[in-house]
């Protein structure tokens, strides 16, 4: 298999619901839609979903497109290879930049999965058909305002709801929401906004009283002893997320017991087969596993569709349709929810045409390696 060809569009979606976190407020993605060619003229799609800001982490769009282009780009075109792991060792010297190497391992998948003829999910080894989701809600300007968010989510059929915390938000619509639904699958997600404190530490204890699935990364990415201390007065498993880049991060989470579930992102991780990986490791540890998302297009929703395929993503996934977040997608047919439940593609590869008009139109700049060989 060989890579001829490979086009990189920036490209920017509004949101239908503007959202915020502990860090910023959104109204609007741009993510980067990899296309990748190969000889024979095959087709197979990437997405790099690294937010617009370093407040996540600290891949941007700005520095994901520049990786890609000085080094991604010129290690995938001309190179032969026979399976995604092969493709994803030319880039094994690039330290970090998980985003932008995830973009490219999707795509590499997606190729992959449609030259033997098989869906993306197959091809990773999933054994579900249908993928149970869940739904993520921003800080709202009221406790009331949330409860409407919440209550349009319950009635689309969504039975995990996961709330964004931030200091001075956090305790009170909690248990607003919690008093509201008292049997929802509920948990909270701080993505590192809170310091080791006494005062933090008290918040966590009466967030645990509300009966939520986690508690996801309340403390900063690199801070494993202050989870791990945090969850030994915690009966609440607590969730890491931001904190695992990689496998080794993993290892120091189970040894140190510093979180007891796996948010498990493809981007964050670099790709499918890191994400598989992750997988695969806690699954023998006994940690059950959930997929995160980036807000996605349907590109990155359908390759986190087909990783939560996999046995031991055991939680519901953020998954949900794409109509939750964008008018248009860039896929056809776009991701859908029924009754929060989301169906497994069967066709090859990610099991979704991208409307590359569409793209185009959208896009605010274009790589194109056909057109820089000219």
């Amino acid at each position: 298999m060989r890579i001829d060809r490979l086009r990189l569009f920036e490209v920017n979606l509004p949101l239908v619901h503007g959202f915020e976190t502990s860090s910023h407020r959104k109204t609007g993605l741009t993510h980067l839609l990899v296309e990748a060619t190969e000889a024979d003229g095959r087709v197979g799609w990437g997405e790099i979903a690294s937010p617009a800001d370093p407040f996540y982490g600290p891949e941007t769009t700005a520095t994901a497109w520049t990786i890609a282009e000085r080094y991604l780009v010129p290690a995938a075109v001309g190179a032969t290879w026979e399976t995604p792991e092969e493709l994803e060792s030319r880039w094994y010297r690039i330290r970090g930049h998980e985003f932008a190497k995830a973009g490219f391992s999707i795509a590499a998948w997606d190729l992959h999965a449609r030259s033997a003829g098989l869906s993306l999910a197959s091809s990773l080894g999933g054994t579900r058909t249908e993928v149970t989701a869940g739904v993520s809600l921003g800080i709202e300007p009221t406790v009331d305002e949330l409860l409407t968010q919440v209550a349009r989510q319950v009635d689309s059929g969504y039975s995990r709801v996961k709330l964004k915390i931030a200091p001075g938000w956090d305790v009170a619509p909690v248990r607003a929401v919690r008093a509201a639904y008292p049997e929802l699958d509920l948990h909270v997600d701080a993505n590192g906004a809170y310091a080791d404190t006494d005062e933090t530490a008290s918040v966590m204890r009466s967030l645990d009283a509300q009966g939520l699935t986690m508690i996801e990364q309340p403390y900063a990415p690199r801070d494993f002893v202050a989870h791990a201390r945090l969850q030994r007065t915690l009966s609440t498993p607590i969730c890491l997320d931001e904190s695992i880049v990689d496998v080794a991060d993993l290892h120091t989470m189970l040894t140190l017991d510093a979180g007891r579930v796996l948010n498990i992102k493809v981007s964050r991780m670099g790709g499918l087969t890191a994400a598989r990986r992750a997988h695969d490791i806690a699954q023998d540890a006994g940690v059950p596993v959930w997929c995160g998302g980036m807000h996605e297009f349907g590109v990155g929703r359908a390759a986190n569709v087909a990783i939560s395929s996999l046995p031991n993503f055991t939680l519901p996934s953020d998954v949900s349709g794409s109509d939750k977040y964008y008018a248009r997608d860039v896929v056809v047919p776009p991701v859908l929810a029924d009754q929060g439940v989301v169906q497994v593609p069967v066709s090859p590869g990610l099991g979704h045409v991208v409307d590359v008009d569409w793209v185009r139109q959208n896009a605010t700049r274009i790589l194109d390696t056909a057109a820089a060989a000219v």
